[in-house]
């Protein structure tokens, strides 16, 4: 099966795409399923798993979220409550065990989006090595090369900020069925393989745009 494990909603600040939207463009753009990891917020991808049921669409939708840590971004898969940002990556993940969660470490050489710097030494289930959203080939395959010489499974994800962009890059996953627990424990088991491309610049142009708008407005008491 084909996930993106690393889709952004309205709940992240970043980022305007609906739940309808990202079912759409998912089912379009060929995919079984996508992880919701807004920024610190699980609320998303529960309401968007729940929309899923709602329009009887057949795209499995993973509770996620994209916790920042004290020294980067965390992924957290298959969530029930949330976990406070700013705690140290250690501390992250072990909240996230508690729940019986993956963690994912996404982009993990990619500064400007707030990758963590190193893999080594994390209790992770896996390494994001393709990134759609970043811009040149260096954090991915840096990612790859780490992720191959620690024994990490590696995925894909697009990041996507814009509904259009879901599966842009993504995993493939050999999973027994398709309910969640079944694809979270294939991650787990390492049953993963990235594949897909980048994000077109334009669309990460506009999504840096969005941002900043929305952070504007957010400070001007009208978002």
């Amino acid at each position: 099966m084909k996930f993106d494990l690393h889709v952004h909603s309205f709940f992240s600040k970043d980022s305007n795409a609906s739940h309808d939207d990202i079912l759409k463009y998912a089912s379009r753009n060929g995919l079984d399923g996508f992880a919701i990891c807004d920024h610190d917020s699980i609320e998303g991808g529960i309401k968007c798993a729940k929309r899923a049921q709602e329009i009887g669409s057949d795209i499995i939708v993973i509770p996620g979220v994209e916790v920042s840590s004290s020294k980067g971004h965390i992924l957290v898969l298959g969530i029930r409550e949330p976990i406070e940002p700013g705690l140290s990556p250690e501390e992250t993940i072990k909240k996230a065990r508690q729940q019986g969660a993956v963690v994912v470490i996404p982009h993990p050489f990619k500064m400007t989006s707030h990758g963590i710097g190193y893999v080594e030494g994390l209790d992770t289930d896996a390494v994001e090595v393709l990134n759609s959203r970043c811009v040149t080939d260096g954090p991915n395959n840096k990612a790859r090369k780490a992720a191959q010489e620690l024994g990490f499974p590696m995925v894909g994800g697009s990041d996507s900020h814009e509904a259009e962009m879901v599966g842009r890059s993504y995993t493939n996953i050999d999973a027994e069925s398709g309910t969640v627990e079944a694809v979270l424990d294939a991650i787990r088991k390492g049953h993963t393989s990235p594949g897909g491309g980048k994000t077109p610049t334009s669309f990460v142009v506009k999504q840096m745009f969005v941002g900043h708008l929305n952070k504007l407005g957010r400070r001007l008491g009208i978002r």
